[in-house]
């Protein structure tokens, strides 16, 4: 926990923590990060499939780990996919985790409305059926 009470994942936590806006802010800052994917290959057919299973691999541990560590299931998990902007136009991957609160506006305010990207919102519950 962060002196403000967000709930991070201490491994990206740096070493002077700036001040944010709000507890939403600083999780989702501190929390994402865009997945590893230079070593996949650059064929969407085959990397796509790569990439999906590195990203909730990486989600299902990290909400596991908060599950363990705050003793709930709050923290959530928000995995976005889209195509870069660039000549090769690659499938990328950004992760995020943050925990939503009753007097803070949501990290994705309409997230069926999101249509320049894939979006999926995640909980620990939700990985607890995958085997």
């Amino acid at each position: 926990m962060t002196p403000a009470g967000g709930r991070v994942l201490t491994a990206l936590l740096p070493e002077n923590l700036p001040e944010h806006s709000d507890r939403l802010a600083e999780e989702i800052t501190v929390n994402g990060r865009g997945m590893t994917d230079y070593d996949l290959p650059t064929a969407t057919d085959e990397r796509t499939p790569l990439l999906v299973r590195r990203c909730l691999a990486y989600v299902a541990a990290c909400l596991h780990a908060a599950q363990e560590h705050f003793g709930d299931t709050a923290v959530k998990s928000y995995v976005s996919f889209s195509f870069a902007d660039t000549d090769e136009a690659l499938l990328t991957s950004n992760v995020t985790f943050c925990t939503p609160l009753p007097d803070v506006r949501p990290y994705i305010p309409d997230l069926e409305g999101v249509t320049d990207a894939a979006v999926a919102e995640l909980s620990a519950e939700d990985c607890s059926h995958w085997s």
